[in-house]
Formats: structure tokens, sequence, C-alpha cells
């Protein structure tokens, strides 16, 4: 089989790495790709939008199946645009991405089908949307409606800071036309966790678990950024508790989108809060996490291909998947300053020598080659993935693996993992 992958981040290259070790791989294409995926696929410089372009390569190159890794594309229909041309895509709708592209919209399906999340008003106006906050009372929480790279959930733990956030968005525009509308909800307490499924479109085949460290700095301080690190699995996510997740939210939420005309096929990512009161939906994802998906990837026993190609086609989901029972983790590798300004082009070294370590797999995100020497190119460059016997492990390899990289203004949190350090 001939793939197509869309993207360039080390989501991608998580997803690259699985694919070329499918015995059902002939070929691995990617667009635009990065330095690490090209050591398993043949990378086109072409834009994760440019849908036309990206359909007459498939069509050109005999491609078998599109992996869309970025959430972008699926919200402007590149999936749709794939399946008039009678491509096959692992992808939702631009409809049926609505449910991350749209926070106001996936939170009135869940409001109109009784899935269970925090109290929420949508607004587009700054002085109704200032009602609310003082109806709702602090902390609470103000997010961009649209597609804001992770940044657009701004927790306020005062009614100052809901006014401030409120005029970012709002008023001074801050997240563009993302932020145009508003949601407003309450502040839940609890331990946040990152739950996968794939669908195709009528059922749903559970994943994994996976706990994001969202913030810039240690302790959870400091701005929100896409994710600086992950661990998977997470204990405090039970199978009793994957059980309820799957009866109360995740067939619900799939039925609810079937039933309104619009059926969910792709892997659908549902952010949790686990509350005293049971599993709230934070947010939903219409495509595999970043970097959650390089934790999970490398947990999964078998061949990833023919499970995005039952979700592509319709049917053939298995009822079950095995996973390696060993943990896993990934410390995140950024530019100073991220998230704010950064430099880029500094070489990087040290890559080939942590993944000579037993259980490590470096991930490029944000990475270019320039003059022979491979340079930081972006915010997140790196990804630092270790599998170990247990959560304590994985994080001593991954960490070890990471003193052997450098390059200038590198940054990364030390306490990946915590939570489930504290746990044991």
């Amino acid at each position: 089989m001939n793939v197509l992958l869309v993207g360039s981040g080390g989501r991608e290259d998580a997803l690259a790495w699985a694919l070329s070790r499918s015995p059902r791989l002939t070929r691995l294409i990617a667009a635009p790709g990065n330095p690490g995926i090209a050591r398993y696929a043949s990378c086109v410089n072409l834009k994760e939008t440019a849908a036309e372009s990206l359909v007459a390569l498939a069509a050109r190159e005999g491609v078998d199946l599109t992996v869309v890794g970025p959430e972008l594309p699926l919200s402007l229909g590149l999936a749709d645009r794939f399946r008039e041309a009678r491509l096959r895509i692992f992808g939702p709708t631009k409809a049926a991405a609505r449910l991350e592209s749209s926070k106001a919209f996936a939170k009135d399906l869940m409001g109109r089908h009784g899935i269970p999340t925090a109290r929420f008003g949508a607004f587009s106006d700054a002085a109704a949307a200032r009602r609310y906050c003082r109806e709702l009372g602090a902390p609470l929480v103000v997010k961009a409606d649209g597609l804001a790279a992770g940044k657009g959930a701004l927790v306020c733990r005062t009614l100052e800071d809901a006014d401030r956030a409120v005029a970012l968005c709002l008023e001074e525009r801050a997240f563009g036309d993302a932020g145009g509308t508003v949601v407003i909800e309450e502040f839940m307490e609890g331990e946040e966790v990152s739950f996968f499924v794939l669908s195709d479109g009528s059922t749903a085949l559970p994943l994994a678990s996976a706990q994001d460290h969202k913030t810039v700095f240690d302790g959870d301080r400091g701005p929100n950024t896409g994710g600086m690190g992950a661990y998977s699995p997470t204990p405090a996510f039970d199978p009793a508790t994957e059980q309820r997740v799957m009866a109360e939210i995740v067939l619900p939420v799939i039925r609810a989108i079937q039933h309104e005309g619009v059926p969910y096929q792709g892997v659908l990512y549902i952010g949790l809060m686990l509350t005293r009161e049971g599993p709230r939906v934070v947010e939903f994802n219409c495509r595999f996490g970043d970097p959650e998906c390089q934790v999970i990837i490398p947990r999964l026993q078998g061949d990833l291909l023919p499970l995005l190609m039952a979700v592509a086609d319709g049917h053939g989901l298995p009822t079950a998947l095995n996973w390696h029972g060993d943990a896993s983790v990934c410390v995140v590798l950024s530019s100073a300053g991220y998230p704010g300004p950064y430099e880029t082009g500094h070489p990087i070294r040290g890559v080939e020598d942590a993944e000579r370590m037993t259980g490590v797999t470096v991930f490029h995100a944000g990475t270019a080659h320039r003059d022979g020497h491979l340079v930081t190119a972006g915010g997140r460059v790196l990804g630092v993935q270790a599998l170990g016997s247990g959560v304590s492990d994985a994080v001593a390899r991954a960490y070890a693996a990471v003193a052997r990289i450098k390059f200038k203004g590198m940054h990364y949190r030390k306490d990946i993992g915590r939570r489930a350090l504290g746990r044991s």
C-alpha cells in the first residue's frame, strides 16, 4: 500500500515511525514532513492546507490511504475534498471536525444530548460575556471558540482575570477570528486526562489514555503551550473509568453526531476532567494529540495501518487492541521563549547518541536541515520518548536521553510524569 501522511510535527513523526513498521506498507509519502519523518518517507514540499495539490499528489502517486495529522486541514474540509475525488482518507469531514474547530458547537451538542461537561455560555459580545462571568463566579475558564494552537483556553482565578481574558479575545482579537466568539465555563476541579478512540462512523474502539503537561514551566506554572510532555498509561484512568467514559461520553457523542447526519470517521480525542461527580468533558479534538500521540503509539502492539484503513472505509474495526505493558514518557524540548517569540536556526547535537539508548526514540517537531546540519525550526523542537517497566523507569530513561541532546536555549520541563510518580 502507498500511504500519504499530511503534516510536519512530532505527532506526524510518531505516525510515520509506526506506519513504516507495517508489513502492508509499500511506500510512505509525507507532505510537507520534517527531517525526522524523512527517515521513513519521501517528503514533498506541499503545505498541509493545499487541498487541491494534495489531492493531485495522491492521485498521481497511486496513494491508497491518506492520513491527516493536524487539525487545521480537517477543519478546512480536506477530508471532504478527498472523498469527492474518491480517494480514501483517514480523518473526519469538515462538519464532524467542528467538535474541535468550534467549542460552542461541541458544547451545544453535549448540552442537547446530556453528555457531562462544565456549565457554559457562548458570547460574541464583550459586555454580555462579562455579565455571565459574574453569574458563574471565579474561578472560571474563557476559551476562544475556534482553533488557537492549544493556547486559547485562559484559566481565570479572579473576575478581573476574566475581564482581561474577554478583552483579549473579543476586543483585542488576540486569537483573530478564532476568538470572535468565546465560550465561558465553570472551572472544574479534578485530574485532567486525555483519552483517544477510533470511530468508523457508528462504533468506537478505545485506544489509550495519556496525561499532557500544558504549561511551559514545572509545577504547572506559566502560559499554556501546545504541550511540554506526556505519559501513558494514566494511573487515574482505570478500566472502570474507561468503561464509564465509553458508556456516558464516547458512544453518546458518536451517536449524537451521527444522528445529526454527520458520521464521525477518524480518531477522537476526549479531554476529560476526573471530578468528584465523575468524568466530564473538557474538550474534543478531531486528531491525535501532540505530544500524547508520541507516548501512545509506541505502546500499541500490532499494525497501525489496517486500523486506519478500517476507519477510512467505515467498517472493520476490531473489538479490542493489545498494548505493551510498559509505560511511555515523552519530554518536549523547546526553544527559549516558547510559547512567545523564539529564535530558530540553532544547531542541534546529540540526537543520534540519545537514540542509541535502549527504549528511546526521538521524534522531530520543529527541526530543519541547513548546510548539512540539523537545526531548530520551531517552538517545540524535539520529543524525547522512552519506554520503561513503569512510569518511574520510563521517566529516568527519557531524562537520561535528554541529557545527551544540546542546542542553544534548549528548555524543557523537569517534572513530566509527576502526578503518576506521586501516586506510586
